[in-house]
């Protein structure tokens, strides 16, 4: 693992003539904040040592490094997930790149189902807390420690800093941002009603795929992460439709507006 990373971040090096301060990671239907980077390097996972594809819809799979209202950013144009086959390691290896880079601030985007009726498609949720259902964690195995310890504390998994100045932001700007404990499993399927009971029964109010891997080596690694989902549908306690991805990144399209103003004024205040 320190080999695969020292490879990949001496191969970026050499492609950003920067020391990146941020990271910001974007989930399904998300692709548009990209666009926030003026003339970005943009770099395509093949072409990375050590990564692996994206296959996951309407992730573009690259890598786009620049400046945001001075800040420099780096920026993932989709991630890759536990259910595409890869393992935990390859699933976060990523954030492994971002840390060594100099990122010290990570923002992760996710589209997520709401088990919440108050979380309706298009909204934009904080994720305070989450539940790892996924059946594996990314720091199972031998220990590098000059990675982390081997026993990190999750008792703070999301930055309450951060997500202080996301709700201030967002009180400035007139939109709403909410509050949630997000609940990742290992997917590909959807959940069932009787898995989406279970999940509110658990305290969980938005489910998905990814996240909680990454959640796990940021904070393994020192890095301070805030969690944004966009509810892309409610889940099948609420209603007895088939979801469809096309349904889940139109729903997505319509919080990009709010989620570029959070991001780009979140990047400017950290």
């Amino acid at each position: 693992m320190l080999k695969k990373i020292e490879k990949a971040t001496d191969y970026l090096r050499k492609k950003i003539d920067f020391k990146p301060q941020i990271g910001i990671i974007l989930g399904t239907g998300l692709n548009q904040v990209a666009r926030l980077i003026e003339n970005p390097v943009i770099i395509p996972y093949d072409d990375i040592p050590g990564m692996v594809i994206s296959t996951a819809p309407s992730h573009k799979g690259r890598l786009l490094a620049g400046f945001l209202d001075d800040k420099k950013v780096i920026i993932l144009q989709g991630r890759f997930h536990y259910y595409e086959g890869y393992s935990m390691q390859e699933v976060t290896f990523p954030v492994r790149i971002l840390k060594v880079l100099g990122v010290k601030q990570l923002i992760l985007t996710n589209a997520a189902g709401s088990l919440n009726e108050e979380f309706q498609p298009g909204n934009l949720v904080l994720i305070n807390d989450h539940i790892n259902l996924m059946g594996d964690n990314p720091l199972r195995g031998e220990n590098q420690e000059k990675l982390g310890e081997r026993f990190p504390s999750m008792n703070e998994p999301y930055s309450n800093e951060l997500m202080e100045i996301c709700q201030n932001i967002a009180q400035e700007n007139d939109f709403e941002l909410k509050k949630g404990i997000y609940a990742g499993l290992a997917g590909p399927s959807l959940e069932t009603r009787a898995e989406c009971k279970m999940l509110v029964y658990l305290g969980a109010d938005l489910v998905g795929m990814s996240t909680v891997p990454e959640v796990i080596v940021v904070i393994h690694s020192g890095m301070k992460v805030v969690g944004i989902s966009v509810v892309t549908n409610l889940s099948n306690i609420f209603h007895s439709q088939a979801h469809s991805q096309e349904d889940i990144q139109k729903n997505a399209q319509k919080a990009i507006a709010n989620l570029k103003i959070l991001i780009k004024n979140l990047v400017k205040k950290i």
